[in-house]
């Protein structure tokens, strides 16, 4: 679909709801609420045409064992935010579109055209409102296929429970049903009592509002300078990093794992590009799960928020003349930093916050930061993104949304299921330039994670 052009006919909407009103009222964890109220969202395109009929029954009896994605959101006394499970519904909507299904991939993103496929809600009308936070959108493209786009509220699930949600929904289609996710907050949250809660955070800080809105002002007015590009990276080239990472490591330490190496080769190019004075203090914000930290206490498939974050630092000489092995222990070492002990103390933290009636005024800093000296990595490529299939084969693309925040990297799987990643690189426009000419180009094919001088 070109852009610009009409989002599609609809040809119906309707308010599925899943097992009745339960009266239960969820407190969402302080991890849900650092989120605020903005949905997360994927579009999933498939050659074949999607049985709307049938993915609308397979919907409704899915949401029987989801009752936080048919409420809706309150505000608590303290200004933490609960889920109403009464069962007020999902809105699945079906349309048509009059332009024939685009070859979508690494070299042909969706875009700005990706929120045709997604039957978006108004972030601040959600909290007190009759508003759902699970919409689903079915597109039926001209001469065959299909465009599945999914909108969870961001403050009930994380990328992990998202796609839990989504492979349940497949596997409840394909008439393999199972157990509902735990999704109790107090599997986290209960966290808080085992430690005493710091005036200050490492990865959190808590600012004013007019903070707040003069963030939130600079993003919004600086994103039309932002430009996203998507390089895939084969298995062979992964693996060649990989390699180029553990010969330069110390002989006591773990080998370098495809994903640390590539974040830390993806820091060291998008540093060198910025070209910053040598003592400058470069930092990789990372984004960690705790499913696995927490796996003595949190199940896999924990139905709620479970992410924290870290941060990497070097001087940006060091990060840009040293072996790629130098930046590859920095990123070990920040994510060896997300212990259980580190998750007590963030969530005591955090807990202490909405006591105080401040959560909304909680940011994380490496969001603060992206304007300054930060690069934040999301690495999702583990989670099996391309097996959200619905009888009628495999998704061929998957898409997010571009970021508005600059020096953003999110890795994700390629449909190949192997060690190939899609790295989407938002950056301000003249470094989307750079990289997209021959110079920087071959600095991020490097296999060997060398940097030279282009």
């Amino acid at each position: 679909m070109r852009h610009g052009s009409p989002p599609g006919t609809p040809e119906r909407t309707v308010v599925l709801r899943g097992g009745g009103p339960s009266g239960e009222r969820v407190r969402l964890g302080v991890h849900d609420l650092v989120n605020g109220t903005f949905s997360t969202l994927r579009t999933f395109y498939y050659r074949q045409t999607l049985d709307a009929d049938a993915l609308q029954d397979s919907l409704r009896r899915t949401l029987a064992h989801y009752p936080l994605l048919t409420g809706r959101l309150e505000r608590d006394a303290d200004g933490g935010l609960s889920v109403v499970c009464g069962d007020a519904g999902a809105v699945f909507e079906v349309s048509r579109s009059d332009h024939a299904m685009p070859d979508h991939g690494p070299d042909r993103p969706a875009g700005q055209d990706l929120r045709r496929y997604v039957r978006s809600v108004n972030p601040f009308r959600v909290v007190g409102h009759d508003t759902p936070l699970l919409t689903v959108k079915v597109t039926h493209m001209r001469g065959g296929g299909s465009v599945l786009g999914v909108a969870i509220n961001h403050s009930v699930v994380d990328g992990g429970a998202y796609l839990g949600f989504l492979l349940h929904w497949s596997r409840v289609h394909a008439g393999q049903d199972r157990p509902a996710p735990l999704y109790d907050r107090r599997l986290i949250d209960g966290l808080a009592d085992e430690a005493r809660p710091a005036p200050d955070d490492p990865q959190y800080a808590v600012v004013t509002g007019r903070q707040k809105f003069g963030f939130f002002w600079k993003v919004n007015a600086r994103a039309r300078h932002v430009r996203t590009l998507t390089v895939r990276f084969t298995a062979r080239e992964v693996l060649a990093l990989r390699e180029a990472a553990r010969a330069g490591q110390d002989r006591y330490r773990a080998p370098a794992s495809s994903g640390d190496a590539l974040g830390a080769h993806l820091w060291r190019v998008l540093g060198t590009l910025r070209d910053r004075a040598p003592d400058a203090e470069e930092r990789l914000g990372i984004v960690v799960g705790l499913r696995e930290r927490l796996k003595e206490r949190l199940p896999d498939d924990y139905g709620g928020n479970a992410v924290s974050n870290t941060t990497a630092v070097l001087p940006s000489r060091e990060l840009r003349e040293e072996p790629l092995a130098h930046a590859v222990q920095e990123v070990r070492a920040a994510v060896d930093r997300v212990t259980l002990a580190r998750v007590r103390q963030e969530t005591a933290f955090l807990d202490a916050q909405r006591r105080a009636g401040r959560s909304n005024r909680v940011v994380s800093r490496m969001a603060l930061d992206a304007f300054e000296g930060t690069v934040a990595l999301n690495n999702v490529s583990r989670l099996p993104v391309y097996a959200v299939e619905f009888g009628a084969g495999r998704p061929f693309w998957s898409e997010y949304p571009a970021s508005l925040i600059p020096w953003t990297v999110l890795v994700t799987p390629t449909p190949d299921d192997d060690y190939s990643r899609d790295v989407h690189l938002s950056v301000p426009r003249d470094a989307a330039d750079a990289l997209r000419g021959p110079e920087w180009s071959a600095r991020l094919r490097d296999p060997a994670g060398r940097l030279g001088r282009p």
